[in-house]
């Protein structure tokens, strides 16, 4: 087993998470607070709520409360969607929010990716996925 290669990609990702937790500690805002809006900014300033909890991994339940806050705050408002689906959409005073904490984030990620070759960019998503994929088969046969 290579144990310490693992660790190793565990430390990563754990030191890539802690930067993304200052950067909203930066931001004012709580980590699900700033990965909701990500994903609304990401689809164009509205998002189905159950995409964001697809796309974000974060529970219904902390989604639902973030967006409550977001809502007082008048930051995002809420239409129906089809279904039982709902579209949290920014506000006006939303979409500055958002240009003004998320738009650096995404400069900063944009600069990064940007300094990669396309054959890196490419490998990166690819291996990736790849391990997204091994470790949603592995820990599911785990748990079996």
């Amino acid at each position: 087993m290579h144990y310490l290669q693992a660790s190793e990609y565990t430390h990563l990702a754990g030191e890539i998470n802690a930067l993304y937790h200052e950067a909203a500690v930066r931001m004012g805002v709580s980590d699900s607070v700033m990965n909701i809006l990500y994903v609304i900014c990401e689809n164009g300033d509205r998002c189905l709520q159950s995409e964001i909890s697809r796309l974000t991994g974060i529970s219904r339940q902390t989604i639902n409360s973030a967006i409550r806050k977001l809502e007082k705050e008048q930051i995002v408002c809420l239409e129906p969607g089809q279904g039982r689906n709902t579209i949290v959409c920014l506000t006006e005073a939303g979409k500055y929010f958002a240009e003004q904490k998320i738009g650096p984030l995404f400069a900063v990620e944009n600069q990064i990716w940007n300094e990669w070759t396309e054959e890196e960019q490419q490998q990166y998503l690819k291996l990736t996925q790849k391990y997204r994929d091994a470790l949603k088969k592995y820990l599911g046969a785990a748990w079996l």
